[in-house]
């Protein structure tokens, strides 16, 4: 049993420290970086106000980048401050989790300096529940604690599409590398109905059935896993035809069979289409990962086409954070599907899984019985 927000019971005079997953996309010189998406700023409102209309005082917690454990100008959280500041003004917010090697280390010394003061905890970190850092698995071993209405929704959804899918059940797999994947492959296998496979992946895949990718993205070490994969009953749908460059570096279309010297960037047209009806006749569809190298507009079709299915779709869709949740933005599209999850890494490992560190620590708190 994990605890939610009105078990805390009353909260006025509390203190409330809210882990929530503020990791947003920023551009800019490193000493004046702007927020590109808020997504994931507004997605944690409806508990931070739900927490002071309550009567608690909120202290939010993130991370931001990868400063690996010390002070970097480019991860400084002072503008998602302001922008936090602009959507929930009551809302405290600390800086960013990673400038001390404590977090991603565990240290309970950190635990401690964090939770100093601090009367009761909440994850809203959907994004991050799937890492076993300081901030997410430390505070419930000795405060009592609840999940947020962000991390409430994502489980509720993607424990829907675990266990008890509308069917057909589809589910679209991207991005480049098969082995960060295979996983969540294996485990999506016993419960869809069909598999489409693109991006980089894709030529692991066409590898396997012996055809030539030219000099496309593969993981060779990954073939017989793929082989294995395609051994089953569950259908894999692979592209029918590539638009990459060829060996001149020129833009081409290719079929399935790629010469040498080429490179495949994307799915082609005919692929795209194929995809998007696969898409269309399904009840659900999961995508997780892009199509192609989708930021270079040379590239981007077959994303955009996969992206505008799951708006056009009557299927109930899940888009699973990261890259695919950019190429929504970017299209606009992303208010077109059902769920767009905050957690990429974090919907693929809870779909594989079933279970993320930050859950079990948060059925262990003090108040959960």
């Amino acid at each position: 049993m994990i605890a939610q927000l009105e078990d805390l019971g009353d909260l006025h005079g509390k203190t409330v420290l809210v882990r929530t997953d503020f990791n947003v996309p920023m551009s800019g010189p490193d000493d004046n970086r702007a927020i590109v998406d808020d997504f994931r700023i507004r997605s944690s409102l409806e508990t931070l106000n739900w927490l002071t209309s309550n009567g608690a005082k909120v202290i939010c917690a993130t991370h931001l980048g990868r400063p690996k454990g010390k002070p970097v100008a480019k991860y400084a959280i002072d503008p998602i401050r302001k922008r936090l500041n602009e959507l929930a003004p009551e809302v405290t917010l600390l800086e960013n989790l990673r400038f001390d090697e404590g977090e991603e280390s565990n240290d309970p010394k950190f635990v401690e300096k964090l939770i100093q003061g601090i009367d009761l905890y909440v994850n809203d970190a959907f994004g991050a529940t799937h890492r076993a850092h300081a901030s997410i698995v430390g505070p419930p071993k000795s405060l009592p604690s609840a999940a947020g209405r962000l991390l409430q929704r994502e489980l509720q959804v993607l424990e829907q599409m675990r266990s008890n899918p509308k069917r057909p059940f589809v589910a679209v797999l991207g991005g480049a590398k098969i082995s960060d994947k295979l996983g969540v492959v294996e485990s999506l296998m016993k419960v869809v109905d069909e598999l489409v496979i693109g991006g980089g992946m894709c030529f692991t895949f066409l590898a396997a059935k012996n055809l030539p990718i030219g000099d496309s993205l593969c993981e060779r070490d990954q073939i017989d896993a793929c082989k294995e994969l395609m051994s089953s009953d569950v259908p894999i749908h692979l592209p029918e035809d590539i638009v990459g460059l060829d060996g001149r570096g020129e833009f081409a279309t290719f079929g399935v069979r790629l010469p040498e010297g080429a490179k495949g960037l994307d799915i082609g047209p005919g692929t795209a289409a194929a995809f998007a009806d696969i898409i269309m006749n399904a009840r659900s569809v999961f995508w997780n990962g892009p199509m192609g190298m989708f930021e270079d507009s040379r590239f981007a079709s077959g994303t955009r086409t996969i992206a505008q299915a799951m708006a056009d779709t009557k299927a109930f869709t899940v888009v699973g954070g990261g890259d695919s949740a950019a190429a929504l933005a970017q299209f606009k599209l992303e208010s077109e599907v059902d769920h767009v999850s905050t957690g990429g890494g974090a919907s693929l490992e809870f779909l594989e899984l079933g279970d993320l560190p930050g859950l079990a620590a948060l059925r262990g708190a003090p108040n959960v019985k």
